[in-house]
């Protein structure tokens, strides 16, 4: 009999849909594996907008999501529709086959609402912490006030509510701990590593350097604290220097417009490609192509702390790597990465200029970035955190409460 066989996890999303939420994914995914009864209740986007289907023997609910917030009042109305949507699937999936664990990935740091009922009928709460809200409010709006000190509440409530809790890095773990005040022995650090299966090494597509020698490769979201502002000056410093370089950037995000734009006014329009959102076969295809693979995320508070996919995605697919100083970013490449002075576009410039300029350095650091996720941080080793994880919040009893002071 499979380990987990007759548990049932339910997984909730409130900001991207499954399975395209890789990291949710793969826990989903590991879990199935081991034999638990898997169930995920997410939003309808991103091209996936049927209200229920069934993927790899795990049920995925989807609600509708009227809004995207963008402004207190569009957040208002995007959590409330959220968590009155997420409620009712709830109750919906408990009266048709009883779950053991709600497992809560952030943002927002609202879930434990809707789990709150159901710990009175000894159901735990696991918080899997994605995002750290209270930094990332800082990030976009560069100000504090009510609704950083609101969110700064909900995350402590969440804390409060969790019987359990996920980190992604040991950052998040001490925020836990320290912000939290969740007992040490109740956080377990799960890291998004990629899968080898997906990110699979191939000799790329010379067409995406659109006959100049060099390819530069950003993947990921396109929003503010994403620092594409910042790559695109340290791109026009390139091309002022020399014209052998294309850039190509894969991914979507509330500020792509703007970004794209941005190039057009600085003449970089020949050498920069934004692709977008696009398959993993594209994407893999597109990085493969690349000599240098770039992280510009703004030197903030939350870039600093967070665990960025991409770096490992680039380090996955045996490529050097550009990034400024963040402390997160560094214990994820180590020497897989040169790393730029903060906010000095300049300097990022260069370090990508003296890659491209030494290819023995830009393999050396290609391939011990690559041994590292081959032989450390691969999801093949953190799946194995998420299981004995797992077996301890499965077969530890659990008394039904909903204190919060």
């Amino acid at each position: 009999m499979s380990e987990f066989a007759g548990k049932h996890v339910l997984i909730v999303i409130e900001n991207l849909p499954a399975p395209f939420d890789r990291r949710v994914w793969q826990e989903a995914t590991t879990l199935k594996e081991e034999g638990a009864d898997v169930s995920i209740i997410c939003p309808k986007m991103k091209g996936y907008t049927k209200s229920f289907e069934r993927i790899d023997d795990i049920n995925i609910y989807r609600h509708p999501l009227p809004t995207e917030g963008h402004g207190a009042l569009g957040y208002l109305l995007e959590y409330t529709s959220a968590l009155f949507w997420e409620l009712m699937l709830c109750i919906k999936i408990f009266l048709k086959k009883r779950f053991h664990i709600i497992h809560g990935c952030n943002p927002p740091d609202l879930i434990f609402l809707v789990a709150l009922p159901f710990k009175l009928f000894g159901v735990k709460y696991v918080f899997d912490h994605h995002d750290i809200n209270p930094e990332l409010y800082i990030a976009k709006f560069n100000k504090k006030g009510l609704f950083y000190r609101s969110m700064l509440l909900f995350e402590r409530l969440t804390f409060k509510a969790a019987d359990y809790s996920i980190a992604t890095n040991e950052s998040y773990r001490e925020i836990a701990i320290r912000r939290g005040g969740m007992n040490p022995d109740n956080v377990t650090v799960v890291r998004s590593g990629p899968s080898l299966k997906r990110l699979k090494l191939t000799p790329g597509n010379s067409d995406y350097k659109k006959g100049r020698k060099f390819l530069i490769g950003y993947v990921g979201v396109i929003g503010v604290q994403e620092g594409l502002d910042l790559l695109m000056d340290s791109v026009q410093y390139i091309v002022k220097k020399r014209q052998d370089v294309q850039v190509a950037i894969v991914g979507g995000g509330t500020a792509l417009e703007e970004i794209q734009l941005l190039a057009s006014e600085m003449g970089l329009a020949e050498y920069v490609d934004f692709y977008g959102r696009v398959s993993d076969e594209k994407l893999v295809d597109v990085l493969n192509t690349c000599d240098v693979c770039v992280n510009p995320d703004k030197p903030t508070e939350m870039n600093n702390l967070s665990t960025m996919n991409k770096i490992m995605e680039y380090m996955a697919l045996k490529k050097s790597i550009v990034q400024y100083d963040l402390k997160e970013g560094r214990a994820s490449a180590l020497e897989a990465s040169l790393y730029a002075k903060n906010h000095d576009t300049i300097d990022f410039a260069k370090k990508i200029m003296w890659l491209l300029d030494n290819p023995s350095e830009r393999e050396q650091m290609a391939k011990y970035g690559y041994n590292r996720v081959l032989n450390e941080l691969s999801w093949d080793y953190e799946r194995e955190n998420l299981i004995d994880f797992y077996r301890t919040a499965f077969s530890v009893s659990h008394t039904p409460s909903v204190q919060l002071v």
